[in-house]
């Protein structure tokens, strides 16, 4: 573990959030968890970003010219696709990303539309290609791959789709995208491309390798590109394994890429048997953005003598989709939102 990221690989780096830093609102920058397929490129302030294909005007300009155009910025939970890849069995092949794969923070840039405004989109368009800068081999691909995923034309030209170059207010680091990025409200992290080289219009939809072979939910009888983020909880507070007094706060948070957070709801089971009950929901910082809950509870003084006691965060989103009992497991390990335990110690 480094002193802000809880690494999971260290070449090329991949880190979680660690737990303790999961409580608050926004998340620092220096534990904004990282994902990396590759090594990461340097990218001097000289780089440029190619916009073509389908357009009536491709058009060539250095990362510095973003400054120069309206700025916008969102508040965003970004949440890796194999979060929680750990909680599946069996655990399928990938990073073992355990739970703290999430972050949310505040990413400023320039919405993507008005780059895609001035360079003209044709009207069969009907996908946005981000091509990033970082390429390696892969053991299941001939060659060099290349990041590169695609957005449906209406998910491109949304307000809130950002090219970032800050986050939280500052520029850039390296590992996490700089000089330059995608930053896709409701997706998860895959399709906010990092150290973005080149967009490309297309009319008809991308196969490559990062949209057919990987960030697939592949179940063996059906294969679906990943894209919004699944609704999900966690509960921060009381810690997993840790001793707590009869009277506690359960505190969290429950987020959704495809609408609001409209319930959470907390399981306990005192060992004879669970029962739920709703938790208060606090507002979130944006739409994108986590929603907190809490709920107090007193426990019962014999739970003392009874073993643990098991917590468990049940959310669901305005278009009522809620957390499962289990996931259906997947061949690449994508999409974990299933139910998670907290069990947790009563003191005296």
């Amino acid at each position: 573990m480094t002193a802000s990221l809880l690494v999971v690989r260290a070449h090329p780096l991949c880190a979680e959030t660690p737990s303790e830093q999961l409580v608050r609102p926004l998340t620092p920058a220096d534990s904004v968890y990282v994902r990396s397929n590759f090594d990461t490129p340097v990218l001097g302030p000289d780089h440029r970003i190619v916009v073509g294909g389908a357009v009536d005007t491709p058009l060539t300009f250095p990362v510095s010219a973003l400054g120069a155009m309206p700025q916008h910025a969102v508040v965003m939970t970004l949440e890796c696709a194999g979060n929680s890849r750990l909680g599946m069995t069996p655990v399928p092949p990938g990073e073992p990303w355990g739970f703290g794969a999430v972050s949310t923070t505040v990413w400023s840039g320039v919405p993507l539309c008005m780059v895609l405004e001035r360079v003209g989109i044709h009207d069969e368009a009907v996908e946005l290609l981000a091509v990033a800068a970082d390429h390696g081999p892969r053991d299941d691909a001939e060659g060099d791959v290349r990041f590169a995923r695609s957005l449906p034309i209406d998910v491109a030209m949304h307000p809130d789709t950002l090219i970032a170059t800050h986050m939280a207010g500052a520029p850039l680091t390296p590992l996490h995208g700089a000089p330059a990025r995608l930053i896709v409200p409701g997706w998860y992290g895959m399709a906010s491309v990092k150290w973005l080289a080149s967009l490309e219009v297309l009319t008809t939809p991308f196969t490559g390798y990062f949209q057919r072979k990987r960030y697939v939910y592949d179940t063996g009888a059906d294969v679906q590109a990943v894209t919004t983020a699944r609704v999900k909880s966690v509960i921060t507070s009381p810690i997993e394994g840790t001793h707590c007094p009869r009277e506690i706060l359960v505190r969290g948070w429950a987020w959704s890429g495809a609408d609001a957070i409209t319930r959470v709801e907390i399981g306990v089971n005192l060992g004879n048997g669970e029962t739920w009950r709703d938790a208060d929901l606090g507002t979130a910082a944006s739409r994108y953005a986590w929603t907190p809950f809490t709920l107090p509870l007193v426990l019962p003084l014999s739970t003392a003598a009874a073993g643990p006691v098991i917590l468990r965060s049940r959310a669901t989103d305005a278009t009522g989709a809620t957390q499962p009992e289990e996931i259906i497991w997947n061949r690449l390990g994508y999409g974990n939102n299933a139910i998670r335990e907290c069990r947790i110690h009563v003191t005296m």
